[in-house]
């Protein structure tokens, strides 16, 4: 039975990523990278599917944990009658094969210690080949995949099992490491488990100590982090797939690739950071994804830039709490959002206001995917919801495509670059009349979801923050007390009401947290800051005991739901924290609170 999510933890190595339990098991682990099929798969079905324990032999008391300041690194404290056992896991940061290290110690007493490995490939389906390799362990094969494990003690096979069982004194210390490779090459070389422990923990502490921040936003920019691919500097929305948007239910998507639209709040959170190499490395990587026709552009890539995500069903997976169907890739690549063109050339413009330097080549693909838009915006689309009903005029898609237009032209004005300004100010002016004819309703005084729509869509909630109208316009103010009255519940923010949203699924599902980070947002810039710092405590105290979000909450389970660590809660927490301490920091943010949208622009 797989824990709540708010018992995981993160390790990572910015190349992959594992969640390790409360009670000491690895439930989920992808190798070699987040996308991979080489993955235990516990989390989606039950231990039969892959897992990896390591904790006391009896009864536990008390379970304390930790990230060491600073770190990735997991301290996991198990009190038992007889003493204290800490588990400390991590996975070494090198440019060779993945490891994941689990240094298990007892600092008080005597404790009793059972290490349990269960080996599955392709997401839990095939038992892999196991045997003993040389004087060092053991190595398991299945296809394209292997893994070699370097026990601290003697093991032996049980039930499909690898099994050690031995005490430990005060004191005392057990590195166990496992290795990744592709079974075709050459076993690598054996990493040193307490040593690569200590080598990570150093290289968390030079990364984080770049920053100056508070410790809850550099938790989130550590979690941030994590999430890269350090290889093409792409970054994931979640390292997991199909954990449910609402427990038992279908809204399983996978998250383990890179939206452009997260474009944006992110280069905003690392430059704003002064992680200026993360944010150049998160540029150059969608420069390349998107390279190539305008009318191509996906709304997600994978971690390197693919671009066939194909969704496939896992149906041998029960799915997390029974939630079914499990999925693999995600159909909504293929779908047509507007919002994505507005969220690179928002990018774009900020990586130049942050010291990035600019490229003549970035440059002719924005204008080429300018020139696509001119003809495109005026389509319906599936919207940034990526609903899998009919298209539609989506409000926050026409806004992103004004976006896109506006940040063109304010790229020519400060940089002097070259492009046909005066139609892209005739399109920013089209889009902007539009919206607000189509989109607004007058009797209910606030924007609505689409044209023609009555339902409320909380990323109305981001038109102060592009600067598309500015915070003290009427009409902004009555779409935050209209979204205040109707889509929040219990104190948190509902994407849109998904009973009225005719999105082709099921309704239900938690609140997005990201939305409610906007509600924080737009009451920043609204002036109404001890209502945004109520909120914004609120959503924060959603945070488990090790700092971490998903990507929603069940106000009625109490429990977060959805995919885990969610990059986008994090993004949100971050720029809130920012917009809360220093005012408002994004481009767009500081030209809506000085009253320069786009309305007064034309």
């Amino acid at each position: 039975m797989s824990l709540p999510l708010e018992d995981y933890a993160l390790i990572g190595d910015t190349q992959t990523a594992a969640l390790v339990g409360r009670d000491g098991s690895i439930d989920w682990l992808c190798l070699p990278r987040f996308d991979s099929p080489a993955c235990f798969a516990a989390l989606l079905g039950d231990e039969s599917h892959g897992r990896w324990l390591v904790a006391p032999a009896g009864g536990v008391r008390r379970v304390e944990r930790r990230y060491r300041p600073g770190t990735l690194v997991l301290e996991t404290d198990f009190h038992t009658e007889d003493g204290v056992l800490q588990v400390v896991d991590s996975m070494p940061v090198r440019d060779e094969a993945p490891d994941v290290v689990r240094v298990a110690r007892c600092l008080r007493g005597r404790v009793a210690v059972r290490m349990e490995l269960v080996l599955r490939f392709d997401f839990g389906r095939v038992v892999p080949w196991v045997r003993r390799y040389k004087d060092e362990g053991l190595v398991a094969i299945a296809g394209p995949e292997a893994v070699h494990l370097i026990p601290g003690r003697p093991v032996r096979g049980e039930d499909l099992t690898t099994v050690a069982e031995f005490e430990l004194d005060e004191g005392d210390e057990v590195a166990f490491v496992l290795t990744w490779y592709p079974s075709h090459e050459p076993v690598p070389q054996a990493v040193d488990g307490i040593a690569a422990t200590e080598d990570t923990t150093q290289w968390w502490h030079e990364w984080s100590d770049r920053c100056e921040v508070s410790d809850l936003v550099r938790r989130s920019l550590i979690t941030l982090k994590a999430l890269t691919y350090a290889p093409t500097g792409g970054i994931v929305a979640a390292p997991t797939t199909s954990l449910p948007e609402e427990l038992g239910g279908v809204r399983n998507w996978d998250y383990r690739f890179c939206w452009v639209r997260d474009a944006t709040l992110t280069l905003q959170s690392l430059l704003y950071a002064g992680y200026l190499e993360e944010a150049r490395a998160w540029r150059d990587w969608l420069l390349r994804a998107v390279a190539g026709s305008p009318s191509e552009m996906q709304i997600m890539y994978g971690p390197a830039g693919e671009r066939r995500l194909t969704e496939l069903v896992l149906d041998w997976l029960p799915g997390y709490e029974g939630a079914a169907p499990v999925r693999i890739g995600n159909a909504a690549a293929d779908q047509f959002q507007l919002d994505v063109y507005g969220e690179l050339m928002d990018a774009m413009l900020q990586a130049r206001q942050g010291g990035l330097e600019t490229e003549e080549a970035a440059w002719r693909l924005q204008v080429a995917l300018l020139d696509y838009l001119e003809g495109a915006w005026d389509e319906p689309d599936e919207g940034i919801w990526e609903v899998r009903g009919p298209r539609r005029h989506f409000t926050h898609s026409k806004v992103m495509a004004w976006v896109a237009f506006d940040r063109a032209v304010r790229t020519v004005e400060d940089t002097g670059l070259d492009g046909p300004v005066d139609r892209w100010r005739a399109a920013r002016a089209a889009v902007h009349r539009e919206v607000c004819e189509q989109a607004w309703d007058g009797e209910r005084r606030t924007f609505t979801q689409a044209y023609g729509s009555r339902t409320l869509d909380a990323a109305t909630l981001l038109i102060p923050t592009t600067g598309f109208l500015p915070a003290d316009d009427e009409r902004v103010v009555g779409t935050v007390d209209a979204i205040q009255r109707e889509l929040c519940r219990d104190g948190f923010v509902l994407r849109y009401d998904t009973a009225d949203g005719d999105d082709g699924l099921p309704p239900g599902e938690g609140a997005f947290l990201p939305c409610t980070f906007w509600l924080v947002d737009a009451l920043v810039l609204l002036g109404r800051r001890d209502e945004a710092q109520a909120m914004f405590d609120r959503v924060a105290s959603l945070r488990n005991d090790v700092g971490l979000l998903s990507e929603e909450y069940d106000p009625v389970a109490r429990r977060l739901v959805g995919n885990f660590p969610q990059a986008f809660s994090h993004v949100g927490l971050v720029n809130s924290a920012l917009n809360l301490e220093r005012g408002p920091t994004s481009p767009a943010g500081v030209r809506a609170r000085r009253g320069d949208g786009g309305s007064r622009r034309g």
